[in-house]
């Protein structure tokens, strides 16, 4: 098959041990990003199986409708940037694991570095040194504070393990699901979201981004943060009331952030003004980018695409298109 791999902005996908499963397909790679149509349709015309990293390109209607010869889209975990419906009228099969056993270490442990960046300053303390002006603040610890995880699923289970074992005390809030997980872990459970955002010194973001957590943080949750809490998003800028966070941080509540996610990616506006905020950390959406965690997720990918050329797709999530006339042949 013809194979395209799109936004593999440091050419690591061909480094992988897992490459050599695309042994017997024609492969193109590209290494910089695209999202006008015009150009992903000249790209992907000749395209059978389309390789997403993640999110990083959206795969809409305009471009599918362009690619005739397109048979499958290759991708792990969720795909609000695809367009299914579309797929499944065209007869394009979406192969994408959601690896419901494995949560993103990487993910978790960006999350927690985060954490200690912004509360002992480092990035502050790193420029002051590098401009000569040895320290210039006083941070604080993580021990004997409340870190709230906000959406109890794999990684956020991950995350609070990692700050019982900073000493800190963890405080929950969610889906009444996930919350009875987490009073089976040992964990406490907020009483209510304002009680929630009121007590929670840290407080870390782990939900999937779908119609109903869309801007399920507030202004108004925002606002009852504590002056020396941290706000850490390691899943979806848009679980924030768009604009909200920037005024929030701006008003001094909460009084930190580490950020790792935005709402237009790649974030190329250097007048974003996230980036003229003293109090925040920022990383371009990395929680997922390591060598271990992009080898798990291509031997994913790559095993979907093999599967598809033996004629038996796995990880389907439109089966609708399966044993349909339409199938692309």
């Amino acid at each position: 098959m013809k194979v395209t791999i799109l936004d593999d902005y440091f050419d690591t996908v061909r480094t992988l041990n897992c490459f050599a499963k695309l042994k017997d397909h024609e492969v193109k790679i590209w290494n910089d990003h695209a999202q006008d149509t015009d150009t992903l349709a000249e790209r992907l015309r000749d395209t059978e199986a389309l390789v997403l990293i993640r999110e990083r390109t959206k795969i809409r209607t305009s471009l599918l409708e362009r690619l005739p010869k397109l048979k499958m889209i290759s991708q792990r975990s969720v795909f609000p940037h695809i367009d299914a419906d579309t797929c499944t009228k065209l007869g394009v099969i979406i192969s994408s694991s959601q690896h419901p056993e494995l949560p993103s270490y990487a993910t978790a442990e960006l999350t927690w570095a985060l954490v200690l960046a912004a509360m002992r300053k480092l990035p502050q303390q790193m420029a002051s040194l590098k401009a000569g002006q040895w320290q210039c603040g006083v941070g604080s610890t993580v021990r004997g504070k409340t870190l709230g995880i906000y959406g109890y699923g794999r990684i956020g289970a991950v995350v609070a393990g990692y700050g019982k074992a900073f000493g800190m005390n963890v405080l929950v809030w969610g889906r009444e699901k996930t919350l009875e997980r987490a009073r089976q872990d040992g964990h406490a459970v907020a009483s209510s979201k304002n009680e929630f955002f009121e007590r929670s010194d840290v407080l870390s973001l782990h939900m999937r981004l779908v119609d109903a957590t869309r801007g399920i943080v507030t202004a108004a949750d925002l606002a009852r943060m504590k002056p020396t809490a941290v706000l850490v998003n390691t899943s979806r800028a848009q679980l924030v009331e768009a604009g909200a966070l920037v005024l929030a941080l701006k008003a001094g509540r909460p009084g930190l952030a580490g950020l790792d996610v935005f709402e237009d990616e790649p974030m190329r506006d250097t007048s974003n003004p996230l980036l003229a905020l003293d109090n925040v950390v920022l990383t371009p959406h990395i929680g997922y980018v390591t060598i271990e965690a992009l080898e798990t997720q291509f031997v994913d990918i790559f095993d979907q695409i093999n599967a598809y050329a033996s004629g038996s797709p796995i990880n389907v999530v439109n089966p609708e298109v399966l044993g349909s006339a339409q199938l692309r042949r």
